[in-house]
Order: C-alpha cells, then sequence, then structure tokens
C-alpha cells in the first residue's frame, strides 16, 4: 500500500477513457456495485488504512459506495481502478492515479486486501496503473509516497521503477496524525526508457 491522495476531480469531463490491459494475474477495471461486499470487508482493516491517507477506520459501505462513485470518474487527471483477479474477477484492492490540484502534480497510489499481500499482485497491478497513467495523461512524471514502516511497498515502487527523493510527513486519517512517509518519483523518460529494454530484454 502507499499513501494515496484524494487528488483533484473536474466532474464536468466524464469520458470513456481507455481501460488498462489486462495483466497476467490481476487487471484493473472499474469497480461496481456488487463489489460493495468485498471492498469493506477487504478495506475494513485498521493495517491497510494506518498506511493510506485517506482511507478511514472503520470502514462503512457509504464508503465503499464513494469508492464506487468516484472510480466513475475517469479523464486526464484523474483514474480509479479496482484491482481484480484476472482469473475469477475477484476484487482484491484499488489503485489510482490523480492530480493533487489542477495542473499540479500526480500522484499514484493503491492497497491490497490483507489476503493478498506478499504474492507479486501489487507490483503487476502498478506497473498496469503506470502505463495507463503516461498513455492517458500528459505528465512529465508521477509522485508516489510510502510511509517508512512500509518496506513491501517500498519494494514495489522501486521495482516499477520509482526513484527515492526523500523523506517528509503527510497526514493519515487511519492512523490519526500525520506520520513519516518516504517519496519517490518516476520520471516519464525513465518509464519510456524501461519499457524499451523490457521489449528487448
Amino acid at each position: 500500500m502507499v499513501l494515496e491522495s484524494e487528488g483533484y476531480l473536474d466532474e464536468s469531463c466524464l469520458s470513456a477513457a481507455v481501460m488498462p490491459q489486462e495483466g497476467v494475474r490481476v487487471r484493473l477495471d472499474m469497480p461496481r456495485t456488487d463489489d460493495l461486499a468485498d471492498i469493506v470487508f477487504l478495506a475494513n482493516n485498521r493495517k491497510i488504512a494506518s498506511h493510506l491517507a485517506t482511507m478511514p477506520h472503520p470502514f462503512s459501505l457509504e464508503d465503499a459506495r464513494r469508492m464506487v462513485q468516484r472510480s466513475a470518474i475517469l479523464n486526464s487527471t484523474h483514474a480509479s481502478f479496482a484491482i481484480r483477479m484476472a482469473a475469477t474477477g475477484r476484487l482484491i484492492g484499488q489503485a489510482t492515479w490523480s492530480a493533487i490540484e489542477p495542473g499540479g502534480p500526480v500522484q499514484v497510489g493503491y492497497w491490497l486486501g490483507e489476503p493478498f499481500w506478499g504474492q507479486g499482485f501489487a507490483t503487476e497491478a502498478l506497473q498496469m496503473l503506470v502505463d495507463h497513467a503516461f498513455a492517458q495523461g500528459d505528465m512529465r512524471e508521477l509522485l508516489a509516497d510510502c510511509r517508512v514502516t512500509n518496506p513491501a511497498s517500498r519494494r514495489v515502487l522501486v521495482k516499477c521503477g520509482f526513484q527515492y527523493r526523500d523523506q517528509s510527513m503527510a497526514r493519515s486519517l487511519g492512523a490519526g496524525g500525520s506520520v513519516p512517509i518516504e517519496r519517490f518519483a518516476l520520471e516519464r523518460s525513465v518509464w519510456r526508457a524501461l519499457k524499451h529494454w523490457g521489449r528487448v530484454a
């Protein structure tokens, strides 16, 4: 999990944006109302909320409904997807990229339900999210944060090409206050190079 941002939403700009490509084991698509029970079951976990910026704990059915409604908004500054098992379609988490403010930097964030930690699903989902963001947006770079106490997310970010920038403090609703974080960035030029190396490897 990484610290995600609510970001800036221009709700007047709804569009049929291109969906991410399906991965080997997971896919990204839109969360649906029939996912509500799974969302609440997985997201109502203090271990997850304490590593995120805006996820409340306890996490209610109404919180899940808001998550689904928010994900219906896709435009050049925001996209939010359910992370699903490719084979079964079961929702296992969420991945988002969003501008922090109009014309501002773009932040990526994700979370996985605890039963799905440590199996490489987050890395695959983040790679697809990054590809989608750079393909759909014109940002020069993507930003990401993780708590200093979350080495698993640090490893995921590094595997996906993000480079360490610095440390800071950030508010976490689930943690009940400010927490120390590490900040990372992935420049478009680095992403292009990694994609090229992947094709020729």
